[in-house]
């Protein structure tokens, strides 16, 4: 896949936390695959989006209750994932 050279302004505490996870790897792998779950998740939020239009033009509208629920489990979707420990082996 064709690669573009960028300037980017990040937040300096979260540049240092990728810096010193990834290691000697690569930088720009690391912002690269973190963009594409961000594009792929901001396209699921669409898909979703235009899912509810859709049911709401064939059906009315969909109920508060439902949508505070679908507005939380998006919320969860932005909640650090558990922490995995390793087993002893």
């Amino acid at each position: 896949m064709p690669k573009e050279k960028v300037t980017l302004t990040l937040d300096s505490e979260s540049l240092a936390q990728v810096r010193a996870i990834a290691g000697s790897r690569s930088l720009s792998a690391a912002v690269d695959a973190a963009l594409a779950a961000y594009v792929d998740k901001l396209r699921h939020l669409t898909a979703v989006d235009s899912w509810l239009a859709e049911m709401e033009r064939d059906h009315g509208p969909v109920p508060a209750e439902t949508l505070e629920w679908a507005a939380r489990a998006v919320d969860e979707w932005d909640e650090p994932a558990p922490k995995r420990g390793r087993k002893a082996g």
